[in-house]
């Protein structure tokens, strides 16, 4: 198994370097060169011709995308054109907010599943309910969903913040109110998708003659649903989650814009929409290379905890 881990690992590297290749080659051929968008199309020919040598945005895409990814693996992913910012500085604190904010996301998903789906009495209690909320999750758009949440929790009942952040040190009841909404939106997709991967593989590991072995025996239900079925029903959530952290991009960048969340989403938005290209390809990077690494390890993770399923 180690050696095929290692292998894994090993090809990583290349998609990393063939997906970028795709980011950079894209923005250039899809939006042009900077100097274009930043003096329009209109804009002197002769003069964008001269920047664009003065820059070097005339070498080959090749030739400009190995110099970049070169100065990018030492950490220079240059200076922001709006701002003026190092872009390694400008990322670094939004990166920690929209890893915080997808965790708790997935997590309490994992875990509005577990029970919902586990607990006998909440199986019980909300099986007519489940699907139906399942459903709600996977259909509603993220945004119509925290604007649905906003105006419920925050304008009606003001419970909670409409929008904004607060870090930990403005302290942890505030920081946990402005986490609590966007976290709720951004989690509803998530458990609609796992609670049916969930239950389905539930409702097959009970037909599992290893269960109706463990009841013979006496074990009560709790016994039952967390010792056998709820081992055996988590395994293809956490493949599902590794498959899904493309979407959970997406979700995020919807989430952090409708919250005004400083995270990585929002800052991908802002950097489109006012053609700042350091930024918008560090955050491509990024996320490429976040989605690609926790692929992996959820991929390691899953042969780890089932061992009849072997990487190949």
């Amino acid at each position: 198994m180690l050696t095929a881990i290692i292998r894994r690992v090993i090809l990583v590297v290349p998609n990393i370097f063939l997906l970028t290749l795709i980011l950079f080659w894209s923005v250039f051929s899809l939006l042009g060169t900077p100097v274009e968008m930043m003096l329009g199309r209109d804009a002197d020919i002769a003069t964008i011709a001269a920047l664009n040598e003065q820059y070097g945005f005339d070498r080959p895409v090749l030739e400009q995308y190995l110099s970049w990814i070169g100065n990018a693996l030492q950490g220079d992913f240059g200076r922001s054109y709006l701002t003026k910012e190092s872009v390694a500085d400008a990322i670094a604190p939004r990166v920690l907010v929209t890893l915080e904010l997808a965790s708790v996301a997935v997590l309490f998903a994992m875990l509005c599943t577990v029970v919902m789906n586990s607990i006998p009495v909440a199986r019980r209690f909300f099986a007519s309910a489940n699907t139906g909320l399942s459903l709600i999750g996977i259909t509603v758009p993220n945004f119509m969903l925290g604007i649905s949440l906003i105006y419920l929790l925050s304008v009606k009942l003001g419970w909670l913040p409409t929008s904004g952040w607060r870090d930990w040190s403005d302290g942890p009841v505030d920081h946990l109110r402005h986490l609590a909404l966007p976290a709720i939106t951004l989690a509803a997709f998530f458990f609609g998708s796992f609670s049916l991967v969930y239950r389905a593989e539930y409702r097959a590991v009970q037909q599992n003659l290893f269960i109706k072995v463990a009841r013979a025996k006496g074990l009560s239900e709790w016994g039952v649903s967390f010792k056998h079925s709820m081992p055996n029903s988590i395994l293809p959530v956490i493949t599902y989650a590794g498959l899904s952290l493309g979407q959970m991009t997406g979700g995020a960048v919807v989430t952090e814009t409708v919250f005004s969340v400083p995270g990585m989403g929002r800052l991908f938005v802002d950097s489109i929409t006012s053609h700042d290209f350091p930024v918008m390809l560090a955050v491509g990077m990024i996320i490429i290379v976040g989605v690609v690494l926790l692929n992996l390890l959820a991929d390691i993770l899953y042969t780890m905890i089932n061992p009849r399923i072997r990487l190949e």
